[in-house]
């Protein structure tokens, strides 16, 4: 028998699903004692080299309210060739094809360890992708001249029969006709108007004129193709026209004078680009693709005035509402991801800048369509070229690591309800008995949209459990749960993903060691800190600590009233969490703020947990690397340590290992195992530079520097100026800081549990 903790860690590799309780409280009155909810990390396409996929398509259940798919915990009578569905109990017949089916042959879906499986949908036409430049010309010449290099590299990474198409903008949007051999043709439209969908593709000459249909054939069929061919042009046909128009690219030539900023449409370019493909490709994956190096200056969607003598918004004028042009940008975008969301389309935004681009404001774009958000210095960084290098990846089949226009649906049995989803999706609002009244996340649905997903994107589902403490479900009772993820394959397939999974239910009173050896800390970490991260983009940043303390107090309470055996020292996770960017803002800008929390609400659970508590590494002379505790007493003089955080990889040399380093002992053919020493966390750093998307930030400094601020921020300040004579023995480093350490944390979250436990 297979421990819980191995049992979770074989589910997640086979379905990409971890939840919180691998076995269910079975009434609603003991669900909600137990404080965390019902809910589970699903990673809809977590890659897997075993699972081929099935070239037929689903049989499903034949009742018009269920429409599940056949899974292995369907019950089959295979002389009748009838199938029992699992969730509404309706008895269906096989279709034909299944006529030959026995227990010694059965096809893959009826197979235990085909729980999840993949089908390739025949029927209906194969579109191109379609990728759309939208290239901000307002930047300086060496950053211009970089990201068109980059552009015109990726042209070379894209599939030959995609649609590439370009709109550059700066004062003016100009969108480029890629059909014109030997003359370069653009529509230029004023930055400072706001245009309707309707205007634009009239404009664009994309509005069908109203011509009879000939007979039988329907007229859309032969304009579609001809009517977006002049800016959306294959790759293999244009390859060298937009390499030389991208080549040709200036700065915008408005002159800019001292001391404004550069006037900058962003909000009129990424209007065009929806209207654009919203008239040309409707529900076709697509992806618009953002560069831009500073803030919208104009029209709508802008974030700030060209005075430079005018800062850009904080959180200080936030809190005060003294942001003016933040809640109309606001609008602005956010109407233009709904219109890129219903036609499945997904809106990238890389911004390389010194300040702040508007990421706050023109976040809802990536976080609604499922798009990438990239913040760097400089389009000339090898932080952005190597992230944006690495979106064109592709994995052991040859395939790209993306896939486009997906919908997710969850189908739950009876005593399960959907409270929600948190992540890049938006709600397709289809009600139905499954759905629950109480809303966490994105809910009032059992279908969701995501228009841009990858093998690593995570979606947290909420459930409630309904079953009244009233009518117990029977012993040995399972309840079950199917995901059926449809999406567009980069290979321009249609395929659908099916994950059924099944957990025993347990009753609370009686059975509750089961539930709590069941219960995954790291899951329900990451799940409550989706919930509070969650609520932080709406809610006051203290309410929420208030929320999230009041959570742990119950929890932690629960555990002392009922002897679990529960590791406290897993609290750890909500004491980072508590002090992480998620929710603080101090000495983050409202972009960076937005950046963190879009990554947080995508990455699955090793990466989250990554986010939350860094993970740090010792290197010394005793031995091999090995992780140490995030606390000021690992910083020691003889030691180098190398902390992850997946947005920065530091290296930090120690007090004494820096000074030998100054002095050039490494370059001394006898010290060769300092230089080994200190080549190791570079070679470990170099392994996670490598894979990492987006490309984290490389810090290298040593004590005393003000770089090694990345690492003395982020460890537990178990030693400070306070209690620095106190403690005067210990080793480690003093961090000089008013913020309470873990250890004083620990003790006051168990008296306050204790007293309000009595």
């Amino acid at each position: 028998m297979a421990t819980y903790l191995e049992f979770i860690q074989q589910n997640e590799e086979r379905d990409g699903v971890r939840f919180s309780w691998n076995v269910w409280p079975s009434s609603r009155l003991e669900a909600t004692r137990m404080v965390v909810p019902l809910a589970c990390l699903l990673t809809p396409l977590k890659e897997r080299l075993d699972l081929p996929p099935v070239q037929y398509e689903p049989v499903l259940c034949s009742r018009p309210t269920c429409k599940a798919v056949l899974s292995p915990l369907c019950q089959v009578d295979y002389r009748a060739k009838l199938w029992a569905c699992n969730f509404c109990f309706q008895r269906n017949q096989f279709p034909p094809a299944y006529a030959g089916i026995s227990e010694v042959n059965q096809p893959a879906e009826l197979m235990p360890q085909f729980s999840t499986i993949e089908y390739i949908v025949q029927r209906g036409p194969q579109t191109p992708l379609v990728f759309l430049y939208v290239v901000d010309t307002c930047l300086e010449e060496e950053d211009l001249q970089a990201l068109k290099e980059s552009l015109q590299m990726s042209l070379s990474l894209l599939p030959p029969d995609a649609l590439v198409g370009l709109i550059t903008f700066g004062r003016m949007v100009q969108v480029h006709e890629l059909s014109c051999e030997g003359i370069s043709k653009s529509y230029v439209f004023r930055g400072t108007k706001d245009l309707s969908a309707k205007q634009i593709q009239d404009m664009l000459g994309l509005s069908r004129p109203a011509v009879p249909a000939q007979q039988g054939r329907p007229p859309q069929s032969q304009e579609s193709p001809h009517l977006s061919s002049r800016f959306l042009q294959p790759v293999h046909k244009i390859d060298m026209n937009m390499t030389d128009l991208l080549g040709e690219l200036q700065r915008d030539p408005w002159p800019v004078t001292q001391g404004k900023r550069p006037l900058r449409s962003t909000g009129v370019a990424l209007s065009v680009a929806v209207g654009l493909l919203e008239g040309s490709f409707p529900n076709t994956g697509a992806r618009i693709m953002l560069f831009t190096g500073g803030p919208a200056t104009q029209g709508p969607g802008m974030v700030v005035g060209d005075e430079l003598k005018t800062p850009i918004r904080s959180w200080h004028d936030i809190e005060k509402d003294n942001a003016r042009f933040m809640k109309k940008a606001m609008k602005h975008y956010e109407a233009l991801s709904n219109r890129a969301a219903a036609n499945g389309h997904c809106i990238d935004i890389y911004a390389c800048a010194l300040d702040q681009t508007g990421l706050l404001e023109i976040k809802c774009c990536t976080n609604v369509t499922g798009g990438y958000m990239v913040m760097g210095d400089s389009f000339n960084t090898s932080l952005f070229k190597q992230t944006f290098q690495r979106l064109f990846s592709k994995n052991v089949s040859g395939e790209f690591r993306m896939a486009f226009g997906a919908t997710l649906e969850v189908k739950t049995c009876r005593e399960l309800k959907i409270a929600g989803a948190i992540g890049p999706c938006v709600s397709l609002n289809a009600k139905g008995p499954s759905v629950s009244e109480n809303e966490l996340g994105i809910g009032g649905t059992y279908q969701w949209k995501i228009c841009g997903l990858d093998p690593t994107m995570t979606l947290a589902i909420y459930f409630e459990v309904v079953n009244q403490h009233s009518s117990p479900i029977p012993q040995g009772g399972r309840g079950a749960i199917q995901f059926v993820t449809h999406y567009q394959h980069s290979s321009t397939q249609r395929r659908i993903r099916v994950t059924t999974v099944a957990r025993n239910w347990a009753d609370a009173q009686s059975q509750l060691q089961h539930i709590e050896a069941a219960f995954d800390q790291e899951a329900a970490a990451v799940l409550m800190a989706r919930l509070g991260v969650y609520r932080a983009e709406s809610e006051e940043g203290p309410d929420v600590l208030r929320w999230l303390d009041r959570q742990l107090i119950r929890l932690v309470s629960m555990i002392y009233c009922k002897p679990m055996n529960f590791r406290i020292e897993k609290m750890i996770f909500m004491f980072h969490l508590r002090r992480s960017p998620f929710l603080q803002v101090f000495n983050n800008s409202p972009d960076e703020s937005s950046y963190y929390r879009h990554h947080f609400a995508r990455q699955d659970l090793t990466q989250s947990l990554i986010m939350i508590q860094p993970i740090l590494y010792s290197y010394s002379f005793y031995g091999p690397p090995e992780p140490v505790l995030l606390d000021s007493s690992s910083i020691l003089a003889d030691r180098i340590l190398l902390m992850d955080t997946f947005f920065q990889i530091v290296i930090y040399l120690g007090e004494t290992i820096a000074q030998w380093r100054k002095a050039g002992y490494q370059d001394i053919p006898e010290y060769e195992n300092f230089k080994h020493l200190l080549q190791a966390p570079l070679d470990d750093a170099e392994e996670i530079l490598q894979t990492r998307f987006p490309m984290p930030r490389y810090v290298y400094t040593e004590h005393g520097s003000s770089q090694a601020r990345f690492l003395l921020s982020k460890v537990n300040p178990s030693q400070t100026h306070n209690n620095l004579y106190t403690w005067g023995q210990e080793p480690g480093a003093p961090i000089l800081t008013d913020d309470v350490s873990l250890q004083v944390f620990m003790d006051h979250l168990k008296k306050l549990a204790v007293s309000s436990a009595s």
